[in-house]
């Protein structure tokens, strides 16, 4: 008989919207889970029966939220961008360094140098830091190979971070992040390749689970994201796209016409696009860690995607020029401090809105039954401290699964 877990004498963010306030706070609470999900997540007086077999864990006035999702990474990569780091700061803008073959394209270099087996060492200890601040749910893209070979090491790797690690591994293919220097001049062409012999490959052997674009004046027009994204939905994957960082364009348009789990970047929108990412049912995803590195000043429309209740998630960006971020928790106070959201905002945005950002609403992001067992304690008597006293806070216990992460050297405990 699978043995059955207890939890009590803590205080729950469930961030369940049927439980009353923002983050559907039960306190002196009590959870209960067996075989990686939740049977019970109830105040105690509710609480069913225990048997003398069962597990009792004493929280003992600890908060407990889900598991951490971070919806948006590119977390695999070879080599560094530092000397990038420099010219930023010097004033160079993120387009100045991509048209003069830095950028994306220096780490397509690099990348395609790395076998599989040295991606995948290069990136288990980055997956291994955005873990020590909570997090049991990542999407990484791929769009660091933008050929045949390298995409699909990507992809592999992603699965086999997975196994590694027990973390739930969404994969995205963003083999439209750039134009390879291969196919200078014949950006169509090269669209018509991932179209119709990189997506179908992937697909037929299970690869990804989504299809991103960057949709950008510096990149691939709305029309050519929206043949990539048709392209994707015929194979029965998702879509969803880098939209509105540098400019407007009408990748976002395209995106509410398709139904589109996520619009990522957002800063430059039009208030049509926001209310038809509204009506369509496509989060925001907001990369606070990318408008501080290249030290952006266009502001995502954070007013009126709370007028319009736009999901709003944050996630790292992790990756090695313009968001070499690490810690979801910083993310979420970057959110607070650069963008005015609330800490109750950013907690949603780390747990139930990421997830709905990976179309993963159903099974994360939220503390109730049926759900999967993935969740944090957190000693603080506050929880807006996590977000607020940035770098103090690590989670005291993680379980991922219903599986406590202990002993982990990863963990602090």
């Amino acid at each position: 008989m699978t043995p059955t877990h207890w939890m009590h004498n803590i205080h729950i963010m469930t961030m369940d919207p049927n439980q009353s306030g923002a983050l559907g706070v039960i306190n002196q609470g009590v959870i209960v889970w067996a075989d990686g999900q939740l049977i019970y997540v109830g105040s105690a007086d509710g609480a069913p029966s225990t048997n003398p077999e069962d597990n009792v864990i004493d929280g003992q006035g600890a908060w407990v939220s889900p598991g951490l999702v971070d919806c948006h990474t590119h977390l695999i990569w070879g080599g560094n961008r530092a000397g990038e780091f420099e010219a930023l700061l010097e004033g160079a803008s993120y387009a100045e360094i991509a048209k003069q073959g830095g950028g994306i394209m220096s780490t397509v270099t690099a990348t395609r140098a790395l076998s599989e087996q040295q991606l995948f060492d290069a990136a288990l200890p980055r997956l291994h830091r955005l873990m020590e601040t909570g997090v049991t749910t990542v999407e990484i893209k791929s769009g660091y190979g933008l050929d045949d070979v390298s995409e699909r090491a990507m992809l592999r790797v992603m699965t086999r971070l997975q196994a590694a690690t027990g973390i739930q591994v969404m994969r995205t293919c963003l083999a439209a992040h750039a134009l390879p220097p291969e196919y200078k001049g014949r950006q169509d062409d090269y669209v018509a390749w991932i179209a119709d012999h990189l997506l179908p490959s992937v697909a037929a052997e299970g690869l990804a689970d989504a299809v991103d674009v960057f949709c950008e004046e510096i990149a691939f027009t709305a029309a050519q994201a929206e043949t990539l994204w048709r392209a994707a939905q015929r194979l029965g994957l998702q879509v969803k796209g880098h939209v509105g960082q540098l400019s407007v364009s009408g990748g976002a348009d395209v995106l509410a016409q398709l139904g589109g789990l996520s619009a990522d970047h957002v800063e430059y929108l039009t208030d049509q696009q926001v209310t038809a990412l509204s009506q369509a049912g496509v989060a925001a995803v907001l990369l606070p860690g990318a408008f501080y590195f290249l030290r952006e000043t266009q502001m995502p429309p954070i007013d009126s995607f709370r007028r319009l209740q736009v999901p709003m998630a944050i996630a790292t960006d992790m990756n090695p020029g313009s968001s070499p971020l690490g810690s979801l928790l910083t993310a979420a106070n970057m959110a607070c401090v650069l963008w005015r959201m609330t800490p109750a905002e950013a907690w949603l945005g780390i747990t139930r809105h990421a997830a709905m950002a990976l179309g993963l609403g159903n099974r994360k992001g939220q503390l109730q039954q049926g759900y999967d067992a993935d969740f944090v304690l957190w000693q603080v008597e506050n929880p807006v401290q996590v977000i607020h006293e940035l770098g103090i806070h690590r989670p005291h216990r993680i379980w991922l699964a219903g599986k406590l992460l202990l002993p982990n050297p990863l963990i602090a405990h």
